[in-house]
């Protein structure tokens, strides 16, 4: 059975558009939607471009009350009826009532080599302590931020006079080749780590 991959981002999409494309042949998922908390991200018109339906659950109008823009948020998903929930760029800190909802279905890709740099600005962090690598990593997510079982990773070394920038950008290419490897994996019932070097 194939597996139906709703795509949350909030801006460029650049991850989201190497899971689309990389659910293709015999990939055992399919993307049926990509939501936007922002209706002007750019990441709306590249998915409509790949013929993905889009859909924006703007969170403005809900400012202060998370729950109420989880329920609209979730009311839209559910036209779709999706297996899997891919955060992909997705700048909002959802609730332990949503996520809960969506256990053991619900990835998301973080700019660092969780445990360590949990939560914002995590390559200026790493560069601050002087770490010799970096890297991503594809994780479940659980109501604890940043904090769930973890799916795969790549490293990316630091080089000498790296700006978080620069850093940003290498961390990124690696991104786009291990969250969509994560999916195919999980998507066909394997849940082992996958570790890039």
């Amino acid at each position: 059975m194939t597996a139906r991959v709703a795509i949350l981002i909030s801006g460029s999409g650049s991850n989201m558009v190497a899971l689309v494309d990389s659910m293709a042949g015999d990939h055992p998922a399919r993307p049926v939607v990509v939501v936007a908390n922002r209706p002007d991200a750019a990441g709306l018109d590249k998915a409509a471009a790949r013929g993905v339906p889009t859909e924006v659950v703007d969170h403005r109008p809900f400012r202060g009350d998370r729950a109420a823009f989880e329920a609209a948020l979730q009311a839209r998903l559910d036209d779709y009826a999706p297996d899997i929930l891919c955060l992909a760029g997705f700048m909002r800190v959802l609730t332990g009532d949503f996520v809960s909802r969506w256990r053991g279905r619900m990835l998301n890709i973080h700019p660092s080599l969780l445990p360590k740099y949990r939560g914002l600005d995590t390559h200026a962090r790493a560069l601050a302590e002087g770490e010799a690598e970096a890297g991503c990593t594809v994780h479940e997510v659980t109501p604890e931020l940043d904090q769930g079982p973890i799916l795969g990773q790549a490293r990316v070394p630091v080089r000498p006079g790296d700006t978080p920038e620069r850093l940003a950008a290498r961390v990124q290419a690696q991104e786009h080749v291990l969250y969509p490897m994560v999916l195919r994996r999980v998507a066909a019932g394997d849940r082992r780590p996958v570790h890039l070097p």
